[in-house]
């Protein structure tokens, strides 16, 4: 017997006021999955990406992990980014960080946390290629709310940089890559960065040469 009763309970609950909005959704949902968002968010429970959106099953693509980290060495984020794009043919895709990330705070120590310190190397090259902007500021929690939209940034850029990502303008195909951050205090997201919609917007030395595959 289960020692989770009360999440089956949970979940029979859900499923039943589903079925009684839409008798069929269940039905329609296995079908196929067809979003138009891919979210790549922060593993943080307080950030649930269908909630604070206000979407169902079936409309969001979501890949997660600690700090909403984007980089060209993580097989898995560009797996998930690459079927996204090539397959599903998402319009969207989300990177959003949230003000008073624990990874993010870790990140600006020199302690070590153990196995995730490797993780967390890549938001310590943001913080420390950005140092002559933190020198201004002082609060300790502005400090790690500054490094949080700075690394939605990094990892926005990341995103451009992929030849998944190129590939898709250069056929052009419709899609659009954004940067928000989310505050847990008011359940707000708000823009960072402006969208990014084309090679043109990365720096030059990061735009491939590819050759259109339709």
């Amino acid at each position: 017997m289960t020692q989770l009763t009360d999440l089956f309970e949970n979940n029979l609950a859900w499923s039943e006021a589903i079925k009684k909005e839409d008798p069929n959704f269940f039905s329609k949902l296995s079908q196929q999955q067809s979003p138009k968002y891919l979210w790549i968010g922060c593993s943080d429970s307080r950030v649930p990406a269908n909630q604070l959106l206000g979407l169902l099953p079936g409309d969001i693509f979501v890949h997660r992990n600690i700090a909403n980290v984007v980089v060209h060495t993580d097989l898995n984020c560009l797996s998930v980014l690459a079927y996204a794009v090539q397959v599903l043919k998402v319009k969207h895709i989300i990177v959003t960080g949230h003000y008073g990330c624990g990874g993010i705070a870790a990140a600006m120590e020199n302690e070590s946390v153990g196995l995730i310190d490797h993780w967390l190397r890549n938001v310590r090259d943001v913080y420390y290629h950005q140092q002559a902007e933190f020198a201004d500021i002082t609060d300790k929690q502005d400090r790690v709310n500054r490094l949080c939209e700075l690394n939605v940034a990094s990892s926005v850029a990341n995103i451009a940089h992929t030849s998944t990502v190129q590939q898709a303008w250069k056929d052009g195909q419709d899609l659009t890559i954004h940067g928000y951050i989310y505050n847990i205090h008011d359940g707000l997201l708000k823009q960072l960065i402006p969208d990014v919609v084309g090679v043109e917007q990365i720096p030059e030395q990061y735009r491939l040469k590819l050759k259109p595959s339709l």
